[in-house]
């Protein structure tokens, strides 16, 4: 896409990403250019791994924690980056803008917006935005390169003491190759308009190994307004000795500018006003730096990490159109500005306490978001022309963990553990009475059993006190920045608590886990329309089963699939009035991966998404939707082949879908009520030609 039409920081966002692709080709170009020629280069030989397929009895946490991995992440289509996320099962990433922005996510009956309650890391690095100018705890996983991802472990609820802020719902950690099996070029081409090139590759240096990659995406959309997405990324890597201790050094990068196609009035679309697939507001988009360094490194004894992030972010909006300015229109910008900086440290050991075999991790992590600007303001045509508010925020916390868990005999396991998490924050606001200060902290046990019915079959009890943070310009607020009006500050840190119930069957190539959970939660976080974000609510109530299985039907075939049922409601709210906005009763996926010694491979994913309410009283409700994405591949020597097609069935669903009032031209001054909703992408045809060296 090109540079938003009107912008006040375009020239040095456009000079900061040349000089840093430059860097990168300059950096990738001799050295994969070295390696092609080595004659003594070693060879690789692919081996087919599905992470699915690990044996998880008597080390597991719980039934509703595991692995994907390898195959499991490469063979499936990929439409959009922040899929990645659906190798959790249950897990759906949805969008109801342009492929820029961070997806929307849906998992155990939360809409869990751009991630509220459902935490992300790659690398050991934590991607959640905390106070972000669009959303609390924003996930954005567009810049991920997802060839380089090797395995995704996920955990689910409140039980795991490594997992804070964020991860009520579940949590999910990316790991990178170390080295890749193959260095590659690949180019891919698709309808409307789509354009990626990628080159990645790894060597194995005298001192260590070095692993990179290069990826450049164009695309114009489905969409009556060309999304014009332009997307660039880079990722350096090199791990070595340092005084014998293993250390690994990590580089990314990631600029992205878009145009957006939001969530439209069905009204709209019912009144031939717009296409299904058209636009109300054409000024609509955004662009994302995002640069990162960090370091790892065992240092004998514990693990530490440290890293330091820094982030830009700009994005423009119209839910309502005309309801509040019936002349310049309701757009608005938000803006989010920072730097991160982090540190974690780590350790585990193994003993016996009586004869009692046990296992003792430890960690702790300090994390500071320095925010220099985080700010909305009213705008036409990206033009600024008021500002709602401004503000400058410094939020920090420290968490420390400790777990330990015994082998209290051949067949029961015990797992007791506890977290302690701190915040301070410092909000220095446009509007003075909104600035102030504060501190919050939350101590969190986690208790889990584990009792080994039967050779391969394991039943899982867990229980846990978990949290979400707020927005910290929550807690200081004194007096609405866009009314006036005298507000009520909110807590920082809200509570959870969740159980499950779970039982895990391994046997040979088949692996089946059911659970059955709960989880109450202070607080719930609802995506409001008119203000672009999430606000807080009353508390909520959830439970519900899942049901997740993996099958290797023989050496070149499998299945995996999964379905969830959930049952949400607010708490300490008229009955009348318990229903949870987007709280999706129910989803199905099912998966077929093949892959033939001929090098031909296969993969056909199915996603069900459940109805939901849409108002609080249940009177309007959201679809169900069906997507088919299906791949099919050749490799020969040093070349594969890949066709690719999303939205098979050409299904014209709704991606996601909304209700709220909004006015459009000719409509009364208080606007209607309506269903706003962003479809599937329609079916769409990619090929992609890699060349491996």
């Amino acid at each position: 896409m090109t540079e938003p039409r009107i912008h006040t920081q375009t020239s040095s966002r456009t000079i900061t990403r040349k000089i840093a692709i430059t860097a990168g080709v300059c950096l990738m170009v001799p050295w994969q250019t070295g390696f092609a020629h080595d004659d003594h280069a070693p060879v690789l030989q692919e081996v087919i791994v599905f992470g699915r397929s690990l044996q998880l009895v008597g080390t597991a946490g719980s039934a509703s924690e595991g692995i994907v991995g390898y195959s499991d992440i490469q063979l499936p289509p990929l439409l959009r980056v922040g899929e990645l996320a659906e190798a959790v099962p249950g897990m759906v990433a949805t969008q109801h803008s342009g492929t820029g922005k961070a997806n929307q996510y849906y998992l155990r009956g939360f809409n869990l917006d751009h991630g509220t309650d459902f935490s992300a890391k790659l690398n050991g690095v934590p991607l959640n935005m905390r106070t972000h100018g669009h959303g609390q705890g924003y996930l954005d996983l567009n810049f991920m390169i997802p060839e380089l991802v090797a395995t995704t472990r996920y955990r689910k609820g409140t039980y795991a003491t490594q997992d804070g802020d964020f991860s009520s719902a579940g949590s999910v950690n990316f790991d990178y190759y170390e080295t890749l099996p193959q260095s590659f070029l690949e180019l891919t081409v698709g309808e409307f308009g789509f354009q990626r090139g990628l080159v990645a590759g790894s060597r194995e240096l005298t001192n260590g190994s070095l692993i990179g990659a290069l990826d450049v995406t164009r695309y114009e959309g489905p969409w009556v307004l060309d999304e014009d997405l332009q997307q660039e990324k880079f990722y350096l890597s090199y791990g070595t000795d340092i005084a014998g201790r293993e250390t690994q050094f990590s580089v990314h990068g990631y600029f992205s500018d878009w145009n957006a196609t939001d969530q439209i009035p069905a009204r709209a679309v019912a009144n031939n006003l717009v296409d299904r697939l058209g636009f109300i507001d054409p000024d609509l988009g955004g662009d994302t730096r995002r640069l990162s360094f960090d370091v790892t490194s065992d240092l004998g004894i514990f693990e530490a990490s440290a890293y330091v992030i820094d982030y830009d972010f700009t994005l423009y909006s119209n839910f309502t159109y005309l309801l509040n300015e019936p002349t310049a229109g309701d757009e608005f910008e938000q803006r989010d500005s920072r730097r991160i900086y982090g540190l974690s440290i780590g350790d585990q050991l193994a003993g016996a306490f009586n004869e009692t075999p046990f296992r003792f991790s430890w960690g702790g992590e300090v994390r500071i978001d320095d925010i220099d600007e985080v700010g909305l303001f009213n705008t036409m045509q990206r033009q600024r022309l008021s500002t709602v508010r401004l503000d400058d925020v410094r939020e920090a916390s420290a968490g420390l963990f400790a777990d330990i868990e015994f082998q209290l005999s051949e067949r029961l396991r015990l797992g007791l553990g506890a977290r302690v998490d701190y915040f301070d924050w410092d909000v220095n606001a446009r509007q003075e009475v909104n600035s102030g200060s504060g501190t919050d902290q939350q101590v969190s046990p986690k208790l889990r059993l584990a009792y080994q019915l039967a050779e391969g079959l394991e039943l899982y009890g867990n229980y846990g006190r978990g949290f979400h943070s707020n927005d910290v310009r929550g807690t200081t607020i004194a007096v609405d920045p866009a009314s006036g009006e005298a507000v009520d500050p909110v807590e920082a840190l809200v509570p959870s608590i969740g159980s499950e119930i779970g039982l895990r069957f391994e046997r040979d190539n088949f692996n089946l886990t059911l659970v059955a959970y709960q989880l109450q939660i202070d607080s719930e976080l609802v995506f409001v329309g008119d203000a672009g974000g999430t606000e807080p609510n009353a508390g909520s109530d959830r439970h519900g089963f899942e049901v997740a299985g993996f099958w290797q039907v023989n050496d070149w075939l499998s299945l995996n699939a999964d379905y969830s049922e959930t049952d949400a409601e607010f708490e300490r709210v008229p009955v009348n009035e318990r229903f949870i906005p987007n709280a999706i009763e129910s989803s199905f996926s099912l998966g077929l991966n093949a892959l033939w010694d001929s090098g031909f491979s296969g993969s056909v994913q199915l996603r069900y998404l459940g109805q939901a309410p849409l108002i609080e009283d249940n009177s309007v409700r959201a679809p169900s939707s069906t997507l088919v994405n299906a791949g099919l591949g050749y490799a020969r020597d040093n070349w594969e082949w890949r066709l690719e097609m999303f939205n098979a069935l050409d299904s014209d669903d709704y991606d996601i879908a909304y209700f709220y009032e909004s006015r459009l031209d000719g409509e009364p001054q208080g606007g209607v009520e309506d269903i706003h909703f962003h479809p599937l992408e329609p079916q769409s045809v990619r090929l992609s030609v890699q060349y491996q060296f």
